[in-house]
This record gives structure tokens, sequence and C-alpha cells, in this order.
């Protein structure tokens, strides 16, 4: 629970909104995000990098073995008692190697399939472990929904990413701009740089209005899951109006606060 509340105040927030029984297993799943995430914060060569998160993949194949590691053994008790698919954390993680490294993302099909692999695999498994029978009906929901989150947290972290040389802003995307990943993490990045920051905000909108086209549906129990979709739009506004390509651009922890509020208690309105 510190482990998030420290590194991913929303979701540590949408957690609090779960069923008692079934936050620490939220918890166990967040901060495993949280973890591998900020892999390259932490160890700045790729090699250790991925040997850190091929350990991931060991302890999780491993069978009923105990780590030792707090966290590890928390996730590996909510795989087993939530009965959560290990190949998608398999996925998960050899999606996170793209992380380590400052190749290009080559298209929009691959940004949605890294967003695919990581945020929306996250949110199914935070559904299955609130609601098992309900989730299934979600799983395309959740895709939606994950892009829509990942691609507003990739807009939100430009500034540290074009500070280390790192271009998560696929390469047709901007081509389509008039830039390139080289040109688009240089000083200023230039008009083109803008010009794809647009166009990677309205690729978000897009998957954000698909979500909530059919979030109305979404039953309380699954709620908690898909909260931080609340904030995303007012995220998404807030990078349109400051340019987040060298600052860091906030919600007050007011604002956060009332929109994770209301959607728990009402959910999403009928489009």
């Amino acid at each position: 629970m510190d482990a998030v509340r420290s590194a991913d105040h929303d979701r540590y927030v949408s957690a609090l909104y779960a069923p008692a029984d079934r936050r620490d297993a939220l918890f166990s799943l967040y901060a495993f995000n949280a973890e591998i995430a900020s892999v390259r914060d932490r160890i700045h060569e790729p090699l250790p990098g991925e040997v850190r998160l091929q350990w991931w993949r060991d302890v999780i194949a491993a069978d009923g073995v105990g780590t030792g590691h707090p966290l590890a053994d928390a996730l590996k008790a909510t795989i087993s008692a939530h009965r959560l698919p290990k190949p998608a954390f398999d996925n998960m993680l050899e999606a996170r190697i793209f992380d380590l490294y400052d190749d290009p993302m080559p298209s929009r099909t691959d940004l949605e399939g890294y967003c695919g692999e990581t945020a929306a695999a996250l949110l199914q498994f935070a559904a299955m472990v609130l609601d098992p029978t309900e989730a299934p009906r979600f799983a395309d929901l959740a895709g939606r929904a994950g892009c829509a989150q990942a691609m507003t947290g990739l807009l939100l972290l430009l500034p540290r990413h074009r500070r280390r040389g790192q271009c998560f802003v696929p390469t047709d995307v901007l081509a389509a701009a008039g830039s390139s990943p080289e040109e688009f993490v240089k000083d200023d990045g230039g008009p083109a740089a803008k010009r794809a920051v647009e166009a990677m905000i309205a690729l978000a909108r897009e998957h954000l209005a698909a979500f909530e086209q059919g979030a109305s549906a979404l039953p309380t129990s699954l709620r908690p899951a898909f909260l931080p979709l609340a904030l995303s739009r007012g995220y998404l506004d807030r990078i349109e109006s400051h340019s987040p390509l060298d600052r860091v651009v906030r919600l007050s922890a007011l604002r956060r606060h009332w929109l994770l509020l209301r959607r728990a208690s009402k959910g999403w309105p009928p489009l």
C-alpha cells in the first residue's frame, strides 16, 4: 500500500474505493506495475534491466515457491487466489523491455499493442480480482481504457522521456507531423513536435471516447478498477492547454479526488 501511495497515487486512491477484502490484491498488482515501470529509472543500463524483468518472469512462473521478497510473494498469492493468467504477466514483462532502450516506437499499431500488454492488462487483472464473473464481459472496454490511460500517461511523462532521448510517439505519427524521433527529443522540438503532441492527444481522446461510450454499462463491482479513467479527460485538457514538452502537467489533488469520488459514487453517465 505504501509503495503504491508514493509511486502511483491515482491508482492508490482508486483502490481505496474497492471492498476491503480486495484491496491487498489490488495493491500487490499496482505495486508490481510501479516496480516494473520504473526499472529504467533505477537501473540505467539495459542489460541489468532485462535481468530484473527476467527475475520477475521466473518468480511468477514458479509454482508455490516463496521468495522472501514481500512484493513478489504478495503478487504470487494474488495470482493464485484469483486465478490470474500467468501468460499475460509474461507479455507485460516482455512489453516493458521496450522501456529500457531508446528504440523508436514504429507505428500507432505498435503503440496500441504496447498499451494493451501493459495498462490494459493491468485493468483486466484488477477487474478479475474485483468480480471474476463480470470481468470477461468488459475485456474490450478494458482495452480501450488501457490505451487511453497509457497514452495520457506517456504524454504526462514527455519531459522525462525527452531528457533521456526516449520517444514513445510513433514514427508514423511523427512523420505525418513533419518530424522524426531524433528531432522530437531535441530542444523544443519545433512546430512539428507540437503537431505530433496534438496528434497523440487526439489518439488518446479517441480511445477515451470509445471507453466512455460503454462505461455506463460497468457494474458497480468493477468501478474501482476503471476509476483512474475518471482523471484522463482532465489530464488531456491540461496537456492541450499547457505545453507538455518541457514541463510536467498536473491536476490539483482536490480536483483529482473530486473526479474519483464522483465516478466512484455515480459511475459514468450514458452517452
